[in-house]
């Protein structure tokens, strides 16, 4: 295996605001140095410099027609870079979530929210799960600690084609019981999802613990992708009740 160091070089190849466009601007297509410069509106001079460091990275190569295009390697590297991009928008928020109680492969897939509206005030985000709940057509998974009373009427009043799904650390007795309600307990709920086939809403837990209702929401396909895959894997670890 190759060593790991010199890391901080990768970094530094995509510390610059003129190279990180030109590698974005290169995402849609193949470009001349001139294309780019009018394009980011940067000197030809600049262009090449950038270029050239690019093309000794590895990350961009020129085309005997003249063109750059950026390597497999490159492509590589703007996939895994969401998740940076993604945490570090959101660094006051992920000061005090506790993101390692959630399984590694879902950390490293932090990215695929990169789509997610961060919302902190926690009655907006109610009234948001709420809605999410009434546009359910096919089903409305949810997992958290103790279901609100709204969600409840919601599933009582809620037509009986859409499935729901409830993983909970403990069930209410005047939970409802219905053909098309499954449940499920976890004795620690690390985070809460509420997740239907339009749209989705995560809240990690706090550092100490504590599970609110602050957190992304979203309708991006991905978004719902990777919500809904959590909800799955913690559903397959949970008890029927």
């Amino acid at each position: 295996m190759e060593k790991a160091e010199g890391i901080d070089n990768l970094f530094f190849d995509f510390s610059s605001e003129s190279r990180l466009g030109i590698i974005r601007e290169l995402t849609h297509q193949n470009l001349r140095m001139k294309e780019l410069a009018r394009n980011l509106d940067l000197t030809p001079t600049e262009v090449f410099r950038q270029l050239q460091h690019l093309t000794e990275a590895s990350i961009v190569q020129k085309l005997p027609e003249g063109t750059y295009e950026i390597t497999h390697y490159g492509k590589l590297i703007l996939q895994l870079l969401p998740s940076l991009e993604f945490t570090f928008r959101h660094k006051a928020y992920f000061l005090h979530r506790d993101a390692s109680r959630i399984p590694y492969p879902f950390v490293n897939r932090i990215g695929e929210l990169s789509k997610g509206e961060l919302c902190m005030d926690m009655i907006e985000n109610i009234t948001r799960a709420e809605h999410i709940f009434h546009s359910a057509e096919n089903h409305a998974w949810v997992m958290e600690e103790k279901t609100l009373e709204a969600h409840l009427i919601i599933t009582e009043r809620c037509s009986k084609e859409v499935g729901f799904r409830y993983l909970l650390k403990d069930f209410p007795r005047q939970f409802p019981k219905a053909s098309n309600i499954e449940r499920r307990t976890f004795s620690s709920i690390p985070c809460l999802i509420l997740c239907t086939e339009k749209a989705a809403a995560v809240s990690l837990a706090s550092t100490e613990g504590r599970l609110d209702y602050a957190g992304f929401f979203s309708e991006d396909p991905m978004f719902i992708g990777w919500a809904r895959d959590l909800f799955l894997h913690y559903w397959n670890l949970g008890k029927p009740c």
